[in-house]
């Protein structure tokens, strides 16, 4: 049934995002995320749908078996998509709207670097699964709803600071990204791959 696997693969991409597991792709939201505020939820909309077209680009390909790549390497090169956003989010002067239109483009190339990650395990269910459609579209659904849920809590909790707090927006970016960039980059070290 179509319906049936549409949910199977919802599950997982919600899963592959929201998991105690999935802390890699949860610091690379919050990294994309850290300099925007509640008022720019629209942009942060097409911000995570860039990095789920990235993902979804990179899962297809590997699924229809045209590209392949190491493990090793694909685990190694996520971390450091995210230690390169908290980089960049650290070595801004200012936060128009204009000048962080980069992240658009980090985005969509992250995304497929990401969705490298997840694809050989996704290959292996999609491959036996005649409906490989309904899974791609199911995965790549619950993946977006993943994102926007991590999203709201992030916007939720920096509406809460500006509001609430005398915490002032650079600190704030500064502060999450340099954990984010201390995190990412020992995961990078632990994930060497020679």
């Amino acid at each position: 049934m179509p319906f049936q696997d549409f949910v199977f693969y919802f599950k997982l991409g919600w899963q592959h995002i929201v998991s105690l597991d999935a802390l890699d792709h949860q610091l690379f939201i919050l990294a994309l995320v850290a300099i925007y505020t509640y008022k720019n939820f629209k942009q942060v909309l097409i911000l995570v749908t860039a990095f789920t077209i990235g993902h979804s680009i990179t899962l297809l390909l590997s699924v229809l078996d045209i590209i392949r790549f190491s493990s090793k390497w694909v685990e190694f090169l996520i971390p450091c998509t995210i230690f390169i956003t908290a980089i960049s989010n650290l070595l801004r002067k200012n936060f128009s709207l204009k000048s962080i239109r980069i992240n658009y483009y980090l985005a969509l190339f992250f995304g497929l670097v990401h969705g490298m990650g997840f694809a050989n395990s996704v290959r292996m269910m999609l491959a036996s699964n005649e409906n490989i459609s309904w899974g791609l579209f199911g995965f790549n659904v619950g993946l977006e709803f993943g994102q926007i849920f991590m999203v709201l809590i992030i916007l939720l909790i920096t509406f809460i600071i500006f509001n609430y707090t005398h915490i002032k927006r650079l600190n704030w970016v500064i502060f999450v990204s340099a954990a984010v960039f201390a995190l990412s980059l020992q995961m990078a070290l632990q994930r060497l791959p020679f």
